[in-house]
């Protein structure tokens, strides 16, 4: 039935996005709420990628929620164990891990217009019922394998960095890797310490930059302690230099030339051959694709038990990968560096608003969302870490923190109108749809392929601007951007037809 006072909230994932709204929801004094997480156990991103040297590219002051701090962080940027310990200790501390449902996978979702509830489906048959509903499955949760010919006559261990195989002993082997993405410039250099050869196969050059990290001394640890300001202080300063590193890369075109400087003499110095050195230099402007930092990625390039291919891979056969040359290189293991489905939002999931219109005929020519939110057409549905809310030199987090608070408002809003349902108006969604289509054709991202884009060249993911701009445009829900839709129960609908 339609909420009284107390909307009933569902959050789909238990990653970064799904705690922080659980948390945030339950501040505000929305107590019922359950987080649906089909795995088991919480974390997203964090959970699942335990390839050797996962680590955050942003600092921990930063990548962390603003309202639980860390004290005793390791490290400036911390590793995937303290990152995963960090999120569950948060939830523990905030009242939210015993509100989530482990092992529970979503199939779809169909919202009830009578009632105005969402029916939640689960894998299994069981069916939920909340007011609203939070999908927080994020856009990088679902690993791409390249459908190459032949892969599945590969005789040896093959798989995704995303569900690395820790029973796999690659001392002494011969290791294939497919891909030189964010994932790869981690694991790469640990790998290499211990197999015989490693062939990396690079499609596009990545930018690699110095990765200022370092280990926190005690006398770090008592300074957070004791000044909690000093921390406060270090998050405003690294999130000011993500607004420039943003800024850089997509419209300060000379702060954007020295950026690159840094990284040709990154490369210059830790690349001494000039052939290996032509190999890793990017054919596109820096910042079109993910600007990546590490210190030992190019070391590990030029380690003797280290290949860099660059032509095209052919197939896949049962002895390892063949290239365009013709040559066949051999391999002991096969590790898939290849990424993620970053636009594929909310798939596999079959979600059905107003009318029992499906989100995916809603999408087909690319997911678009008011402030990366709320889809017209599917009241109650508040999306988080949504299309267009993705960036280029900054913290997610800080741009989920806005999410989290427009979602608080929205819930406040139907909490307010007992027996409604909430929905943004057309107007408003395709008007910022217009925007982020005008301001995305002009950046820097249009300029190559990279997982940002649709098939279509669409950029569904990331955000054209600065944090800054898109918290002040979240930090309150402008009520002439939706409509409150009052709901009846079937006596008061008899009683009006009367």
């Amino acid at each position: 039935m339609a909420h009284a006072t107390t909307p009933s909230v569902v959050v789909i994932g238990a990653g970064f996005g799904g705690i922080g709204a659980a948390c945030v929801l339950r501040r505000a004094g929305f107590t019922d709420v359950t987080i649906l997480e089909k795995a088991d156990g919480l974390g997203g991103v964090w959970r699942d990628n335990t390839y050797p040297g996962a680590a955050c590219d942003i600092p921990s002051s930063l990548y962390s929620y603003s309202f639980a701090p860390n004290r005793t962080w390791p490290r400036r940027y911390s590793g995937q164990r303290d990152i995963l310990s960090y999120l569950r200790g948060t939830a523990e501390a905030e009242g939210v891990l015993d509100r989530v449902r482990f092992g529970t996978e979503v199939t779809g979702a169909s919202f009830d217009e009578s009632k105005g509830v969402w029916h939640v489906d689960i894998a299994g048959g069981e069916t939920l019922t909340a007011d609203v509903l939070v999908p927080a499955v994020g856009q990088l949760s679902r690993p791409v394998v390249p459908d190459l010919p032949g892969a599945d006559t590969f005789t040896g261990p093959a798989f995704h960095s995303a569900r690395w195989d820790h029973d796999v002993d690659l001392s002494g082997k011969r290791v294939a890797v497919i891909g030189t993405g964010a994932s790869a410039i981690q694991f790469v250099p640990h790998i290499q310490q211990r197999a015989a050869h490693v062939t990396v196969f690079q499609r596009s050059a990545p930018y690699v930059i110095p990765k200022p990290d370092r280990a926190y001394r005690p006398w770090h640890h008592r300074m957070f302690r004791v000044l909690p300001a000093s921390q406060q202080m270090a998050r405003h300063a690294t999130s000011g230099i993500g607004e420039l590193l943003t800024t850089a890369l997509t419209s300060w075109l000379p702060l954007g030339r020295l950026i690159d400087l840094i990284f040709r003499v990154h490369l210059r110095v830790q690349v001494p051959d000039a052939g290996l050195r032509s190999r890793l230099q990017p054919d596109y402007r820096i910042g079109c694709k993910r600007l990546l930092f590490s210190n030992d990625w190019y070391p590990a390039l030029t380690a003797p038990n280290v290949d860099v291919v660059t032509d095209r891979i052919t197939e896949i056969t049962p002895d390892g990968v063949r290239t365009g040359d013709g040559r066949l290189h051999e391999a002991d293991v096969l590790v898939y560096g290849t990424g993620f489905t970053a636009t594929d939002f909310l798939a596999p999931m079959a979600i059905r608003g107003l009318g029992g219109r499906d989100l995916n005929d809603e999408w087909a020519d690319g997911a678009s969302a008011h402030l990366g939110i709320t889809v017209p057409g599917f009241p109650n549905l508040f999306l988080v870490y949504g299309p267009n809310t993705n960036l280029g030199g900054n913290s997610i987090i800080t741009m989920m923190e806005g999410q989290f608070g427009y979602i608080r408002d929205l819930v406040r809003l139907l909490a307010a109108h007992s027996k409604s349902y909430v929905d943004v108006r057309r107007a408003a969604a395709d008007g910022f749809d217009a925007e982020m289509r005008d301001r995305l054709a002009a950046s820097v991202w249009t300029g190559c392929s990279s997982w940002y884009r649709e098939e279509n060249g669409r950029i569904t993911t990331n955000w054209p601007g600065l944090v800054r701009e898109y918290r002040r445009r979240t930090a309150r829900v402008d009520a002439d951007d939706y409509v409150v839709v009052e709901v009846r129960d079937d006596r008061e609908r008899d009683h009006a037809a009367r």
